[in-house]
């Protein structure tokens, strides 16, 4: 269980940036579906969560540049590559299945946070395993940065407390306070110093090709999301 308690940092150090950049998002996205519902004569569309709609035009929109945005004839042919899935018998695939709940039944969201190290290539693995998660379009629309120097940790833990902060005293409001209070958390993590090593993932909400034409990355949010989850199960998957 040493290597549990040694990468739990790199759970909580994932949540808290994730939550971070959300947030810090949000509030640009609100303003931009303001804009666009007034503009379509305020239609109601009850149906559509606006929590997961692609959001690839409003962010084209926000970030034009000097670049030229590939268009699909410039894009590249694609080579099929065959593909023959392991096939495993009725009592194997539960097994599988009831093996892999048990690991991950036992993850837990914790503020202990051991300083004990671990090996880099434990953290390289589970950033591959994140980077096979699914997204719009095949494009992987995803950067991890892994953080060890002790400087750059603290400054981190600077700008997320910053932000914390703000959340707790001014941004989400007195509910959402009221609904963290029986866990008594708050925007002090100090464990982002005290981890060994904390993982920012990043949405890349369009690619660069060589002959500098954006490359549109569909459902960028939603891509990174998942991969994110997939990130969060390897590090429970490995604590052997």
């Amino acid at each position: 269980m040493a290597l549990f308690s040694s990468l739990t940092p790199v759970f909580v150090a994932v949540l808290c940036v994730i939550i971070g950049f959300i947030i810090k998002n949000s509030q640009k996205k609100h303003e931009s579906r303001s804009k666009e519902k007034r503009s379509d004569g305020g239609k109601v569309r009850p149906w559509v969560d606006e929590d997961l709609q692609e959001d690839t035009e409003i962010n084209s929109k926000d970030n034009e540049d000097d670049y030229e945005w590939l268009e699909t004839e410039d894009k590249e042919n694609l080579h099929h590559i065959p593909y023959t899935p392991h096939q495993y018998s009725a009592s194997e695939i539960l097994e599988r299945s009831e093996r892999f709940y048990s690991l991950m039944n036992h993850r837990r969201s914790v503020r202990f946070i051991s300083p004990e190290p671990v090996p880099r290539e434990v953290i390289n693995n589970v950033i591959r395993t994140a980077g096979t998660a699914p997204s719009g379009a095949h494009t992987e629309p995803w950067t991890f940065v892994v953080v060890s120097d002790a400087d750059v940790k603290h400054k981190i833990r600077e700008i997320v407390e910053e932000e914390e902060e703000i959340n707790y005293k001014q941004r989400m409001g007195d509910k959402w306070v009221h609904d963290l209070k029986r866990l008594r958390t708050n925007w002090v993590k100090e464990y982002l110093d005290i981890a060994p090593y904390l993982i920012l993932i990043f949405k890349q909400i369009y690619g660069v090709h060589p002959n500098d034409k954006k490359k549109t990355h569909y459902y960028n949010e939603i891509s990174v999301s998942i991969a994110c989850g997939i990130l969060l199960a390897a590090l429970q998957v490995s604590d052997f």
